[in-house]
């Protein structure tokens, strides 16, 4: 009769078996994804696109009255607008100032709120309680509202988008930071080199600062489509960019008129801020994941 095994007659498990296996999991664990890597490689085609926009297309804002208003088809794969200008040409050169005010924004709000929650952290109790006070007003209103009373104040353009949409994100970035900073200082380390003698500057710098950058990356990174969103919104009010030059946000408005006539006309640019604002999102959350030691989902 064959005796079944327990946990007390089972042979001992080979501790190098174990560890090949674990080895085996922490690789799968660590293999790139589908998803994400598509992720990255559409992000970065739309980067290198708004980089090198003469690689793809030519003449975006030529005006042919005869072609208006035509399909996709041979010449012009995305079809025309209503002044017969190529839709291609036009969502690849849209993606420079579209990328411009979303990196460029979130980078300003980044390195402003950084500053304002270190401030906040470490200087003090009436600083930090005064700074964050104003962080709590600027939070109080949504972040599209509040880049909608910056332009209104500032007026339409690039540049007044970049700066509107910087001192709605800045605010989040500041909480963010102060948090992660009051977190780092009260560790072993920190207090270990306040023990130490080390001047403040240094325990900042070396200490700190470093630590509080790597969720704070992860935020930017998720936030990124958050101001390409709202750089779009702005645009489609008449905020952004000003005609003739191309922009995803400012073409939807251009082709809400035209619908019945050429439907197509809104699928791309649209398309365009959805499939960037997507992948910018999966490339954010795959960095946290990775941050966190967990899988992506």
């Amino acid at each position: 009769m064959t005796v079944p095994q327990t946990a007390a007659t089972a042979p001992p498990y080979d501790d190098g078996v174990r560890a090949a296996a674990a080895r085996s999991r922490t690789s799968r664990r660590r293999v790139p994804r589908p998803v994400p890597l598509l992720a990255a490689a559409f992000f970065i085609l739309i980067f290198v696109a708004a980089a090198f926009p003469g690689l793809f297309a030519h003449g975006p804002n030529v005006v042919d009255p005869a072609a208006a208003l035509r399909g996709p088809g041979p010449g012009h794969p995305f079809g025309t607008d209503q002044l017969g200008r190529d839709v291609f040409a036009r969502v690849v050169y849209g993606a420079r100032p579209s990328l411009l005010v979303g990196l460029g924004s979130t980078l300003l709000a980044g390195a402003a709120g950084s500053v304002w929650g270190l401030l906040a952290a470490l200087g003090g109790r009436v600083v930090g309680e005064a700074a964050m006070r104003v962080a709590d007003v600027f939070l109080a209103f949504p972040s599209i509202l509040m880049a909608l009373l910056v332009v209104a104040v500032l007026g339409p353009g690039t540049g007044h988008a970049v700066v509107a949409i910087t001192i709605a994100l800045a605010p989040g970035f500041a909480r963010i930071v102060r948090v992660q900073a009051l977190v780092v200082r009260g560790s072993p380390y920190v207090r270990a080199a306040i023990n130490l003698g080390l001047p403040p500057s240094r325990i900042l710098c070396r200490h700190i600062v470093p630590n509080v950058l790597a969720p704070l990356l992860i935020l930017a990174t998720l936030n990124v489509g958050t101001a390409i969103i709202a750089g779009a919104s702005l645009s489609f009010l008449g905020l952004g960019p000003q005609p003739p030059d191309p922009e995803w946000g400012s073409m939807l408005a251009q082709s809400r008129d035209y619908l019945d006539a050429s439907w197509t006309l809104a699928i791309f640019p649209g398309a365009a801020i959805t499939l960037t604002v997507m992948s910018v999102s999966v490339i954010g959350r795959e960095l946290q994941a990775r941050y966190e030691g967990r899988e992506f989902r």
